[in-house]
C-alpha cells in the first residue's frame, strides 16, 4: 500500500473515530467526569458506549484481524517485546489515570473536544505536550 492511500486511510479512520467519540459523549470532559466519579453522581452511560464498541470490534478482529499473518499496510507487525511490568510502565499509567480523572480529557477524542469548542483543552493538550517532552528528557538521561 503507498504512502498516499495509508494517509488517506488514516485520515478517514481518524475522522470516524473523531466522530464517533463526539456523538457518544466521550469528548465532553464532564460527561467522562461523571462516568468516573462512582462514589458520587454516577452516569454509566459510557459503561453502554463502550460495550457497544466491543461488540463490533470483538467479531471483527477475530474473523478479520488475528488471522492475518501481516498488517495490510507494513511488511510485518510492530508489537513489544518487552513483556515485564517495570516502575516506568506503573509511574506512566498512574500519570495517565490521574490526568484523566482530574481533567476529564483522555488523548484520544482530544481534537474532538477541540472542535466542540471546549477551550479548557487547550491547557490539556500543553500540559500533555509538555509531559511527553519531559518524559524524552527524562528518559534520554
Amino acid at each position: 500500500m503507498n504512502n498516499v492511500m495509508f494517509r488517506v486511510i488514516a485520515l478517514i479512520s481518524g475522522g470516524l473515530f473523531g466522530i464517533g467519540m463526539t456523538l457518544s459523549g466521550m469528548a465532553d470532559p464532564e460527561k467522562v467526569i461523571g462516568f468516573l466519579d462512582v462514589s458520587g453522581v454516577w452516569d454509566p452511560s459510557l459503561m453502554f458506549v463502550m460495550g457497544g464498541a466491543l461488540l463490533v470490534f470483538m467479531p471483527a478482529y477475530f474473523l478479520f484481524i488475528k488471522p492475518k499473518t501481516k498488517p495490510l499496510n507494513a511488511e510485518e507487525f510492530c508489537l513489544s517485546t518487552n513483556k515485564h511490568i517495570d516502575s516506568k510502565l506503573i509511574s506512566g499509567a498512574a500519570i495517565f489515570g490521574l490526568g484523566w480523572g482530574l481533567a476529564g480529557i483522555c488523548p484520544g477524542p482530544i481534537v474532538s473536544s477541540i472542535a466542540l469548542g471546549n477551550s479548557d483543552v487547550f491547557v490539556f493538550l500543553f500540559a500533555m505536550m509538555f509531559g511527553l517532552a519531559m518524559t524524552n528528557v527524562l528518559v534520554k538521561k
